[in-house]
């Protein structure tokens, strides 16, 4: 086989990933001899010719001023240690899928493969610890070491045409059936399988296909049937002790809601019901009109009224949370990556668009030394960094911003991370259409085609974690590809696609014989027709295959050519796999035999009903309430900051702007708040997602739990988790009692130990009196029963998530205004048994609701674990106004944690403000920096350093310090306008596999009074690609100016975006179609993000036409610190060449949003004094340089200043958007931009 291989190292100042790397080797794992690591990528090109090998290394493999290029040996010293690895046989290599569509694009050959694979070289390390780092280095659920000299021949094996049938499985024995679960690895229990067996034996009279014994157990996992939660329960004690009448009285007012739901019907009790009777009984009193009902249950939804440029609309709000807690346990990145990637597609599915999400994460400490790790674990901080750089790169591939971000830590959790995802969704109502699927209706599988990854998730995430689960779970693990989901975001954002839609699921635990085997009764499946990544699958694997980013939809057969169409037009297969039948069965044929025929009334028993009993125990210790867990009777700056640096308690400042926050335009607050952007909010909240005109309409979701309350009284843990999560919607200026609330239950596994289960039934019953008190439901949910690993158990957990609706205008922050008023604290008193005045409570948030809304309160924060002197701390840090405490104030309440209180800043006399409220009077804001208690001041940039110090070295912050600093200074611009005159000028935008930015830049240029015409390039066969690059052309000559929005195309791949964009500017017809815009019509270009790199890499920006760059050149890569940075940076303007800034002086300054992981503007200072002779440099960093920028450069113009490219994100910016930091004015650029042609 004709092959070529090359290896490609960055440049020693660039290749940030080896930086890093080497101080984990050195300051971790301990290595002190480690004198440095290289990081060299290893491509195998195979069936090209030298033509073809030059073109793909020069275009898409190699870039002369960023990396090294060695095509045939590495250079390599005597005392080097090497090893290669590569990603597991059937995990997706997105550097390796976006080489390989490059190369598709670039030359029209998919005959051309590329595979490949890293080298690490290590220099003066021994044997023991080369062998060290290589077990650190290598998880092998991820991937493996192979061969230096390896040529990595793409192969599959060949799949026969049968399908095996368990001979004598309907005689077999106990012994013998418990061998063959043995064997084939299932999770059916005895019972399950002898009531199979019985199925088998009696009704089909036949021995089963293997096949349809793995979708039975995959059908009937905990996983997708909720088994533990359907558990029934028959008996129920409580341990005698405190608490005992307390827990009592709850039970017995679930037992008075059964009565009222159920009347005489006859229902089990089980942990589902008590999480569901709140609901019921609420819909029975006829206070849940707001909830929309369908037979489609993947997301909880609510019917909302919305304001659309002063008109009203009725909306579907969905919102939803899911686990991947067993994935991400084994392999971090990818576990985390598609547990945001599947929770999406659960509202997507409903036809909502997903704008915001939430991730809430438990771990052990992270600070914990590698030599304590336990045996059969990975490490917990390689745990929780690689989870967090899966779940971020997703998110911020995909445009889903991340509005609230906090990990929770707990020794519990070493059995188990706790990987959760929450987010909410929105459609107009007109939108969505639900029908039940009939006879005759097609099935088409939208998305991703089909391999080997993700085999056995479902079951996985149901079984004991032991310590082989690592060797054997590689399978079970998937990493995702969100640029393609992305595509099918915008295929079903479609009105008239969304309408064709009768019935939807998305692809995720069980694949096929899951998500289409749930749409309808009697279904009828050709897996033949399941379109595949390789060969290689027999049925069973494509029946069960858990690979992501794929849709099933139900239309009519009449809907078929215009769906498939609209796929088209998306650049997204769409193909006919299954019809709903008349026959109630689930049949499924591959290669022309039925390898599954099973009835549906059988599968929908979820096999033998469970029975259970239950033992609620009694909380044990210390009070948790009103034990005092400081004391001020010592040094008081001490006992501060030991609070602050607490790690529950300490600032993750470093994790948080990893994510991506800004993206959408609709982010009403910013994780951080403040000047100082230091302040963490409270929750989230975000405008709803409409797609043309103004909303002041937002949503709020908050989260509520506790893991040490929890752990001491699984009753009162549940109880306060919904409480918090209420307590914080209102301090965010939400309306508790319109609130909606969904719950994540993460629990030991239970087994038959009846006290293990009376946790999540006492947590379940905590969380129900709040409910029931409050009139407030769940409506929705998602439960993990496998928290366990060998004798450690995870925390009792149950998260309350809690959602509101609200206009803009009324959310506050909790960072202080200004200084000069006076902070009180609304108490929510807790009695000696740990129970709360919901009285009290409802009277306290219904008046501070009314005072937000009359600008009487300005700022607010719960009260959280920590106390009051946190709350004060955190309030304080953000704008850095400080705090003097009266002297009224009961120094012993410092530290408690008093849930459900909340502090509060008043803008006017508090006496006056609070006279209908409990309160109690906290002190005054100060303009000094500290916070004075009891005579004693504690500075606030000492405390700020001790509370970001815990985490410091495992999130590190991107300080952005100058290390050079050169301002340019151009002013010789004139303000032009275009010789072309337009009222209404056009702009092309072009959308790209995983261009995200369309959306905000299209609002921002029809803000502006621009025109916009967007186009989707098409990559799935050659001869879209050829229509699509004329297609292009044709649209830029058709228009006044081209928008490249941001994105991550390809995944910015290979190791760094803007190539692939690059590439097709470069294309003959496109550049023509260009110059010609530029040099006859007098046009403009803007790129942003993603669109700037590939304006930067043609050439267009430094040159101002198409051009090689050379090792001088202009370039941008990865950012300095290595990690993506999302943040509001300061901006001053340094040139008025362009007429991008017609309507800017020189010398302002603009605050906008920034969220980059490759910000990071290179070149010879050579190239650089060119561009600040020319006045190329238009915009630079002041104060921090968040990315690394050469001199702080932010954007940058052609020599003629037609063209301009922009790191930063000024079409993010809007109306009420990011309230709680400094931001600048909305649309100056895009409107100097419209303005030229007027």
């Amino acid at each position: 086989m004709n092959f070529k291989r090359v290896f490609i190292e960055k440049k020693e100042d660039l290749n940030i990933e080896a930086s890093n790397l080497y101080w984990d080797f050195k300051n971790y794992l301990g290595i002190e001899s480690l004198e440095g690591v290289r990081i060299i990528n290893c491509y195998y090109i195979f069936n090209g010719d030298e033509k073809d090998y030059k073109a793909i290394i020069e275009k898409i493999l190699f870039e002369k001023n960023l990396d090294h290029l060695y095509e045939s040996s590495l250079p390599l010293k005597d005392d080097d240690r090497c090893f290669r690895v590569e990603f597991a046989p059937g995990q997706y290599n997105q550097r390796e899928d976006a080489v390989n569509e490059s190369i598709y694009v670039l030359l029209g050959r998919k005959d051309i493969k590329v595979k490949h694979s890293k080298v690490l070289v290590l220099k003066g390390v021994n044997d023991k610890e080369y062998e060290l780092i290589k077990d650190y280095y290598i998880n092998p659920v991820e991937m493996r070491e192979i061969d230096m000299d390896f040529i990595p021949y793409e192969k599959h094996e060949e799949v026969g045409d049968e399908i095996e049938v368990l001979d004598g499985f309907i005689l077999m024995t106990e012994e013998e059936l418990a061998l063959m679960r043995e064997k084939y690895g299932l999770a059916l229990d005895m019972e399950d399988l002898l009531f199979t067996q019985n199925y088998f034996r009696d009704r089909e009279k036949r021995n089963p296909t293997i096949t349809e014994i793995k979708v039975i157990d995959t059908y009937w996992s905990d996983h997708c049937r909720h088994t533990t939660f359907r558990t029934e329960i028959e008996g129920i004690e409580f341990e005698e002790g405190k608490y005992k009448m307390l827990v009592e009285k709850a039970f017995e007012e679930y037992l008075k809601s059964r009565s009222y739901v159920y009347g005489d019907r006859e229902k089990p009790i089980s942990l589902m019901d008590l999480a569901t009777i709140n609901m019921k009984e609420i819909k029975k009193k006829g206070l849940l009109d707001d909830l929309e009902e369908s037979e489609e249950v993947n997301a909880a939804s609510i019917e909302i009224d919305i304001d659309v440029d002063g008109r009203t609309e009725k909306w579907l709000l969905m919102f939803k949370n899911e686990t991947h807690n067993h994935p991400t346990e084994i392999e971090p990145f990818g576990g985390a990556s598609t547990c945001l990637g599947g929770c999406i597609r659960d509202p997507l599915s409903g036809r909502a668009y997903v704008y915001q999400a939430m991730r809430i994460t438990g771990a052990a400490d992270p600070r914990q030394r590698f030599e304590d790790t336990l045996s059969g674990k990975l490490p917990q901080r390689k745990i929780t960094q690689l989870a967090m750089e899966g779940y971020s790169s997703y998110g911020n591939q995909i445009g889903v911003p991340a509005g609230y971000v906090k990990e929770i830590y707990h020794e519990g959790y070493v059995a188990k991370r706790m990987e959760v995802g929450a987010l909410v969704a929105a459609a107009p109502k007109r939108n969505v259409v639900r029908r039940s699927p009939e006879p005759g209706d097609l099935i088409l599988l939208v998305g991703g085609r089909t391999g080997k990854d993700g085999l056995g998730g479902a079951v996985g995430s149901s079984k004991r974690h032991t310590e082989e689960s690592l060797e054997r779970g590689g399978a079970e693990v998937q990493k995702g590809n969100p640029p393609l989901e992305r595509k099918i975001v915008r295929l079903f954002r479609n009105e008239e696609v969304s309408k064709m839609i009768k019935k939807c699921n998305d692809f995720g635990a069980g694949g096929v014989s899951v998500a289409i085997g749930e749409l309808a009764p009697g279904l009828r499946i050709d897996l033949d027709k399941v379109p595949l990544k390789y060969p290689g699958l027999d049925g069973t694997e494509i029946a069960l295959s858990e690979s992501q980013e794929r849709m099933a939809v139900v239309i009519e057969k009449g809907d078929l050519e215009s769906f498939i169409k609209y796929a088209k037009d998306e650049d997204l297969e769409a193909t006919v796999v299954a019809e709903v039948s008349e026959d109630e069965r689930l049949i499924m044929n591959w290669k022309g035999k039925k390898i599954v025929d099973i009835s549906r009334e059988f599968l929908d028993t979820n096999g033998v009903s469970k029975r259970t009993k239950v033992l609620v125990g009694s909380p044990e210790g210390r009070d948790y309430f009103h034990t005092k867990s400081f004391h001020l009777n010592g040094d008081i700056e001490k006992i501060w900051m030991s609070n602050l640096s607490y790690l529950n308690h300490s600032s993750q400042k470093g994790l948080i702007e990893k994510f991506d926050h800004s993206v959408g335009s609709g982010t009403v607050l910013m994780p951080l708040g403040g000047k100082f952007k230091l302040t963490p909010a409270e929750g989230m909240a975000a405008k709803i997602p409409v797609l043309d005109g103004e909303t002041n309409t937002c949503s709020l979701m908050t989260y509520g739990f506790d893991p040490d309350l929890s752990r001491w009284s699984p009753f009162h843990g549940g109880m306060f988790a919904v409480i918090e999560s209420l307590a914080k919607i209102t301090a965010m200026g939400g309306d508790f009692r319109k609130a909606r609330l969904t719950f994540q239950e993460y629990f030991e596994r239970l087994g038959d130990n009846e006290k293990k289960w009376g946790k999540p039934f006492a947590a379940l019953l905590g969380a129900f009196m709040v409910e029931k008190e409050l009139d407030v439901p769940s409506i929705g949910g998602k439960d993990s029963m496998s928290g366990t690993f060998e004798d450690i158990h995870v925390p009792p957990t149950l998260i309350s998530f809690a959602v509101a609706v609200d206009k803009v205008e009324n959310i506050i922050s909790p960072e202080f205004k200004e200084s000069g008023n006076m902070v009180a604290l609304i108490p929510l008193d807790i009695d000696e048994k740990g129970m709360v005045d919901f009285g009290q409570l409802k009277r306290n948030y219904t008046q501070i609701k009314e005072l937000i809304d009359a600008g009487k309160i300005i700022s607010a924060s719960s009260v959280k674990t920590g106390g009051v002197a946190r709350s004060i701390s955190e309030m304080a840090f953000g704008n850095k106004i400080g705090f003097r405490f009266s002297e009224e104030f009961h120094e012993e309440e410092l530290f408690l944690p008093l849930y459900g209180s909340i502090v509060v800043e008043i803008k006017g006399e508090l006496e006056e403000v609070l006279r209908d409220i409990d309160y109690r009077i906290l002190g005054a804001t100060i303009e000094e920096e500290f916070i004075e208690i009891a005579g004693v001041k504690l500075d606030l940039d000492k405390l700020i350093d001790e509370w970001i110090k815990p985490l410091i070295d495992v999130f590190p912050i991107s300080e952005g310090r100058f290390l050079e600093s050169k301002e340019s200074h151009y002013v010789h611009g004139n303000r032009r306008k275009s010789i072309n005159k337009i009222a209404k000028p056009r702009v092309f935008i072009p959308v790209f596999t995983g261009t995200f930015g369309e959306y905000d830049m299209e609002k921002a240029f029809k803000n502006a009074g621009a025109q916009v015409d967007t186009f989707v390039f098409k990559t799935l066969y050659l001869d879209e690609i050829e229509d699509s690059i004329k297609e292009m052309a044709n649209r830029i000559r058709n228009s006044q100016i081209i928008g490249l929005p941001d994105g991550a195309i390809l995944g910015a791949e290979p190791d760094g975006g803007g190539k692939l964009l690059a590439n097709i500017l470069r294309n003959p017809y496109i550049e023509e179609a260009i110059m010609e815009l530029l040099s006859n019509r007098d046009g403009l270009v803007l790129g942003i993000g993603a669109g700037c790199k590939g304006l930067i890499k043609s050439g267009l920006l430094s040159y101002g036409r198409i051009q090689d760059l050379d090792e001088d050149s202009i370039n941008i890569t990865y950012n300095k610190s290595g990690y993506h940075i999302s943040t509001m940076a300061k901006i001053r303007i340094v040139s008025n060449l362009s007429p991008w800034f017609n309507n800017r002086d020189v010398g302002e300054i603009e605050i906008l949003p920034l969220s980059t992981k490759e910000g990071r503007i290179v070149g010879s200072e050579r190239a650089i004094e060119e561009l600040i002779k020319k006045g190329q440099i238009a915009t630079q960093y002041l104060d921090e340089n968040p990315t690394g920028s050469i001199y702080g450069i932010e954007s940058l113009t052609s020599p003629d200043g037609k063209i301009l490219g922009r790191i930063a994100n000024p079409d993010r910016i809007g109306r009420g958007l990011y309230k709680n930091v400094e931001s600048s004015e909305e649309g100056k650029l895009f409107k100097a931009g419209v303005d030229y042609f007027g």
